[in-house]
C-alpha cells in the first residue's frame, strides 16, 4: 500500500542524526580502547575490534540494483588487517571503513529519495479530485476534507493524514462519493461480505436467556424482567397456539438490535429513578413486551440500554460520528425510540443513511403523522417539531395503540385469564368498590367535586405513591394503598367493579389491564378535543391527532358494557354514569390484539413482510403513470380492485384486501373506513400525473370537481383532513379482532 513520502529534508536530516549518533559511538568505543591498553595486544591477530553487523542497515528494493547481492558492497564489511598491525593502524583502518560507509550511505539515500520523488509526484498527478458526472460531489468532498479532516479524530483512524491522496483513498474506499483511484489495490475494497445462509426461526418457551440479555442495574430493567418472567407461562401457550396457525411457514430468523435510548444515561434516564416512585410505566411494559415477542418468534436478539454498547454492536469507529461504520451492518432490523433514533443519527455517520435507516422500526407511543416526518414538507407548512422529520416511511413508527393505520400498531400484551379465574373474579366481585387511575398526586388535584359523588356510591381505593405520610391531594375517604407491585394490583382490580380515570394519564395500559380483569372504565369526555392547540402535553409531538377522550381506543374498539364515556361537567350524566355501572353485570374482557397470541401473530407479520429497503423509487419525470388498478364499482359508490389488475411480486397487504371509498367533507380517512368497517390503507398508485405535495391529497374538492392526487408516496396520510376537500380513501379489510392485518395478511 502506497503511503505518503515525507519530505527530502526530512529523511536527511534523520539519517545525518543516524550518522553523528554512530560517529559519537565510534569515538567513545575507540576512547573505550585506548584506556584498556594492552587487553587488546592478548587478542589474536586478525581479530577486529568491533564487528559491523549487516542487519544495521536497511537496504530496501528501491536502493539496490535488481538481482544485485550484498556482497557487492565490500565496504559494509570490517577490514582485514595484515599480521602485526598496531593499534593505531588498526583504529585508523576502522575509522577510514567508517567514513566510506557514510559516503555510501548518503549515496544511498539521495538515490532513494530521486526514485521516491518520481513516484511521489507521479502518484501526486493522480490524487487530483477527477471529474466524473458519477461522483458529482467528489471535488467538494474534497474541499470539505481539506478544511474540516482534523474536526473528527475518525478520520486519522482511517489514515487520513493531510495529503490529497489520503482525502481521495477515504473518500473512494471508506465513504462513496469519488471513483476507485486505479493505482490502488481494488480487491479488498471490492470483495463484499457472503450473505449468510438463512436460518429458520423457531418458538422459544424459556425465557430464562432473555432474562439475561436484559442486563440488570437499574430500576427500570428490573421491572421490565419481573414482568417478563411473570408472563412466561402465557408467551410459551401463545407461541404454541401460533406454531399451529401457521403450520409448516417457514420463517426467516432474523438479527436484531434492541436499542432503549430513554434508558440511556445520555438521554437523561428521568423513568428509572421513578419506577418506586409512582412514575409512568407505559413504555417499560410495551418494551418488555417487545423483548419477549421478538424472543419468543425465535429471532437473534442482542439489547442495548447504554451509548457504549450501542457503538459497540454497530462497529462505530472512534470519534464523533461523522464516519461509516467499519463493517457491514450485522442486523436486519433495528427497533429504538425517538432517543436511539437521535443517538444512531450522530454516531453512524453516513451509514445511518445508507444501511440502517431502512431497517429501524421506531417505538413511537403516540405516532408520527406523514407531514410531520417529510423534512421538506414540514419545514415549509408549519409541522417541524422537536421529534419529527426523519423521512421514515411512515409505517417504520409503531404505536402503543392503533391510532392511525399511518403508522403500524405495535402495541404490547395484557395478562389473560383462564376459565377458573374468570369464574373466581365473577363470584367476587364487590359491586360497590372503585378504583381510581392515576398513581401521581397531582392527578388528583381539583378532582373534588367527582370524588364526592362517587363516595356517596362506592368505596375508593387508590394506589398513590406517598413516603411519609398521605398526600395533601387525596382526599381522607378514599383507602390509599400506596405503590403496589403488579401482581397486588391485579388483586385490587379483580375485586373492584369500577376503575375510573380522571383524564390523565393519556391512553396508558391500565385501563386494558381493569377491563381484562372484569372492571368497567368510566372516563371523561373532552369537549372541545385534546390536541397540540390546546394541551401542553401534546405540543411538540409529530402528531395532529385529537383526542375525544382519556382513551380513545377503549372508547372506539371496546365501548359499552366495558367501557363508558361521560361529560364530566355535567354532574347529573356522570351520576347517573355510576349507577347504571353498579347495575351492569360484566364478564373480563381482553381484546385478542393484546394478548400474547394476538401480539405475536402481529408482530410475526410485520418481520416476515414489511420491506422498507426495497421499496419503489419515484417514477422519472415525463414517465408514464401506472394505470390505476380500481375500477367503478356496478352501484358507483365506491372504488374496486379491478379483476384483471396485477399486483405487484409479494405485495402486502395483497391488494384484493383493498377498496376506495370517498369520504365526506372534513372527515379523515381513518373514519371513513371505519365507518364502513375497514381500515384506511394508502399503499397504492394514482392514475395521473397531474400531482403535488400535500398531507391532504388524493381528494377531490366542490365547486370546480378538481382532483388532486399525491405527488410524494411519504405523504399519503389516512390521518388528514378538511373542510375544503372530500379525501380519496384507500380502504382494507382488517382480521376480526387484529385491526392491524388484513384478513389475508398473515
Amino acid at each position: 500500500e502506497w503511503r505518503h513520502t515525507p519530505p527530502a529534508s526530512n529523511m536527511i536530516r534523520r539519517c545525518s542524526s543516524q550518522l553523528f549518533v554512530l560517529g559519537i559511538g565510534f569515538f567513545s568505543l575507540c576512547f573505550l580502547m585506548t584506556s584498556l591498553g594492552g587487553q587488546l595486544s592478548a587478542r589474536r591477530p586478525g581479530d577486529s575490534p568491533f564487528t559491523i553487523r549487516t542487519e544495521g542497515i536497511s537496504v530496501g528494493k528501491g536502493d539496490l540494483e535488481m538481482g544485485a547481492a550484498v556482497p557487492a558492497y565490500p565496504w559494509l564489511f570490517p577490514p582485514r588487517f595484515p599480521p602485526g598491525a598496531g593499534l593505531m593502524e588498526r583504529i585508523q583502518a576502522i575509522a577510514q571503513n567508517v567514513s566510506d560507509i557514510a559516503v555510501k550511505v548518503d549515496q544511498i539515500l539521495r538515490h532513494s529519495l530521486i526514485l521516491h520523488s518520481k513516484v511521489s509526484e507521479g502518484r501526486r498527478d493522480q490524487c487530483e479530485a477527477p471529474s466524473d458526472p458519477k461522483f458529482p460531489d467528489c471535488s467538494g468532498k474534497v474541499e470539505w476534507m481539506r478544511a474540516r479532516w482534523t474536526s473528527d479524530p475518525c478520520y486519522a483512524f482511517f489514515g487520513v493524514d493531510g495529503t490529497e491522496c489520503s482525502f481521495l483513498i477515504y473518500l473512494s474506499e471508506v465513504e462513496w462519493f469519488c471513483p476507485p483511484l486505479p493505482w490502488r489495490n481494488q480487491t479488498a475494497t471490492q470483495m463484499a461480505p457472503k450473505p449468510l445462509p438463512k436460518v429458520q426461526a423457531v418458538f422459544r418457551s424459556n425465557l430464562s436467556h432473555l432474562l439475561e440479555l436484559m442486563g440488570s442495574g437499574k430500576e427500570s430493567l428490573i421491572f421490565m424482567k419481573k414482568r417478563t418472567k411473570r408472563l412466561t407461562a402465557q408467551w410459551a401457550l401463545a407461541a404454541q397456539r401460533l406454531g399451529q396457525k401457521l403450520g409448516s411457514v417457514w420463517r426467516d430468523q432474523k438479527q436484531i438490535l434492541v436499542h432503549i435510548g430513554f434508558l440511556t444515561e445520555e438521554s437523561g434516564d428521568v423513568f428509572s429513578p421513578r419506577v418506586l416512585k409512582g412514575g409512568p410505566l407505559g413504555e417499560m411494559v410495551q418494551w418488555a413486551d417487545i423483548l419477549a415477542t421478538l424472543y419468543v418468534l425465535g429471532h437473534g436478539l442482542r439489547i442495548t440500554v447504554s451509548l457504549k454498547e450501542l457503538q459497540s454492536n454497530l462497529g462505530v469507529p472512534p470519534g464523533r460520528g461523522n464516519c461509516p461504520l467499519t463493517m457491514p451492518l450485522p442486523f436486519d432490523l433495528i427497533y429504538t425510540d425517538y432517543h436511539g433514533l437521535q443517538q444512531m443519527k450522530q454516531h453512524m455517520g453516513l451509514s445511518f443513511k445508507k444501511y440502517s435507516r431502512c431497517r429501524i422500526r421506531v417505538i413511537d407511543t403516540f405516532g408520527t403523522e406523514p407531514a410531520y416526518n417529510h423534512e421538506e414538507y414540514a419545514t415549509l407548512h408549519g409541522y417541524r417539531t422537536n421529534w419529527g422529520y426523519w423521512n421514515l416511511n411512515p409505517k417504520q413508527f409503531m404505536t402503543m395503540f392503533p391510532h392511525t393505520p399511518d403508522n403500524s400498531f405495535m402495541g404490547f400484551v395484557s395478562e389473560e385469564l383462564n376459565e377458573t379465574e374468570k369464574q373466581l373474579i365473577r363470584g367476587g366481585k364487590a359491586s360497590n368498590m372503585a378504583v381510581v387511575y392515576g398513581k401521581e398526586a397531582s392527578i388528583w388535584e381539583g378532582k373534588d367535586k367527582f370524588l364526592g359523588v362517587l363516595n356517596k356510591y362506592m368505596e375508593i381505593h387508590g394506589t398513590v405513591y406517598y413516603e411519609s405520610q398521605r398526600p395533601p391531594e387525596v382526599p381522607a375517604f378514599v383507602k390509599n394503598h400506596g405503590l403496589l407491585p403488579q401482581p397486588e394490583f391485579q388483586q385490587l382490580l379483580r375485586k373492584a367493579k369500577l376503575f375510573i380515570g380522571f383524564g390523565f394519564p393519556y391512553e396508558g395500559p391500565a385501563p386494558l389491564e381493569a377491563i381484562a380483569n372484569g372492571c368497567v372504565f368510566l372516563q371523561a369526555r373532552f369537549s372541545p378535543p385534546h390536541s397540540s392547540l390546546n394541551h401542553e402535553f401534546f405540543r411538540g409531538k409529530p402528531t395532529s391527532r385529537e383526542l375525544f377522550s382519556q382513551h380513545p381506543y377503549a372508547e372506539n374498539f371496546i365501548g359499552k358494557p366495558h367501557v363508558w364515556t361521560v361529560d364530566y361537567n355535567n354532574s347529573e350524566e356522570f351520576e347517573a354514569a355510576i349507577k347504571a355501572i353498579m347495575r351492569t353485570q360484566v364478564d373480563p374482557y381482553l381484546p385478542y390484539e393484546y394478548s400474547c397470541e394476538g401480539m405475536l401473530e402481529r408482530i410475526h407479520a410485520y418481520i416476515q413482510h414489511q420491506d422498507f429497503c426495497a421499496a419503489p423509487g419515484p417514477v422519472p419525470p415525463g414517465a408514464r403513470a401506472p394505470q390505476s388498478p380500481f375500477v367503478l364499482a356496478p352501484n358507483a359508490t365506491h372504488l374496486e380492485w379491478a379483476q384483471n389488475a396485477s399486483s405487484a411480486p409479494g405485495a402486502w397487504p395483497p391488494a384484493h384486501s383493498l377498496r376506495a371509498w370517498l369520504a365526506a367533507a372534513g372527515r379523515a380517512c381513518t373514519d371513513a373506513c371505519l365507518d364502513r368497517g375497514l381500515i384506511c390503507e394508502l399503499q397504492v398508485p394514482c392514475d395521473s400525473t397531474e400531482s403535488e405535495m400535500n398531507h391532504l391529497y388524493p381528494a377531490f374538492a366542490q365547486p370546480g370537481r378538481e382532483c388532486f392526487l399525491q405527488k410524494e408516496p411519504l405523504l399519503f396520510s389516512c390521518a388528514a383532513s378538511s373542510t375544503k376537500y372530500h379525501r380519496l380513501c384507500p380502504c382494507r379489510d382488517f382480521r376480526k379482532g387484529q385491526v392491524a392485518l388484513c384478513q389475508d395478511c398473515l
